[in-house]
């Protein structure tokens, strides 16, 4: 458990049309970071929502004062989100979690802790290292297509992980700064790109099986976003044979 003498977390949310359910997920985190002790901030991104997101997360912030609002120019997408979030944050470690919480937070010392013991630079959630920890599963299709483009990932990225998807990644902030300045990709691509130029950076990377949920509401559409993933895979290679991950 972090005392308050410990690094401080950063919590980034990207956020587009939660109004239903970003006051249930803030009120699971205030809950569980006063019951635990973390030494935490909330950084929620609003991504050009069309609902009342920002709003509802700007009131929120007057009663818990560890909740800040981002706002993006407009619909930028997850990995830009993810991205301004994590540059403007201030914790030592930054952990990116989905608005659903699809990954309870009470998973979170699995990937803060190997960081703070210096084991790995980057830590992220796998739901295919022990699917038993599933709790709902999506459809046997999405699965399905989940395990056909990890094949893609590892075929042309060569990062050799089971699970590069799942939204419940943590890394040290300083060490990850370069990476998220060298990103390119700002939709939902933008995972095996953060971890392959990580990696090509140098930088420690541990795959972590946790909890998951899947939960009705995603913004992923499954056939234009799946394809338009699999031509940013071909992408990240392009781009570091043209150079941009110097």
């Amino acid at each position: 458990m972090l005392m308050a003498s410990m690094p401080q977390i950063s919590i980034v949310i990207p956020a587009y049309n939660e109004a239903s359910r970003i006051i249930p997920t803030l009120d699971m985190l205030r809950q569980y970071l006063r019951e635990n002790g973390w030494c935490a901030e909330v950084v929620v991104v609003n991504d050009g929502s069309e609902d009342a997101t920002a709003e509802i997360v700007e009131k929120f912030s007057a009663q818990w004062n560890l909740v800040r609002l981002i706002q993006n120019p407009g619909n930028c997408g997850k990995g830009f989100s993810v991205r301004n979030g994590a540059l403007q944050a201030t914790g030592d470690i930054v952990l990116f979690t989905d608005a659903d919480l699809s990954a309870p937070i009470s998973e979170m010392p699995k990937l803060v802790d190997p960081i703070l013991k210096g084991e790995c630079d980057v830590s992220f959630g796998s739901r295919a290292l022990n699917r038993s920890l599933i709790g709902v599963h999506q459809s046997k299709l999405r699965e399905f297509s989940g395990r056909i483009f990890n094949i893609f990932v590892q075929v042309l990225t060569g990062l050799n992980f089971k699970d590069t998807q799942c939204g419940f990644k943590a890394f040290r902030r300083e060490a990850m700064i370069p990476v998220f300045q060298q990103q390119r990709i700002t939709d939902f691509g933008f995972d095996p790109e953060v971890l392959y130029i990580a990696k090509k950076r140098g930088l420690r990377l541990k795959e972590i099986p946790v909890q998951w949920n899947h939960v009705e509401g995603t913004t992923v559409r499954f056939l234009n976003d799946s394809l338009k993933m699999f031509f940013d895979l071909v992408l990240i290679r392009w781009n570091d044979w043209m150079g941009k991950y110097r």
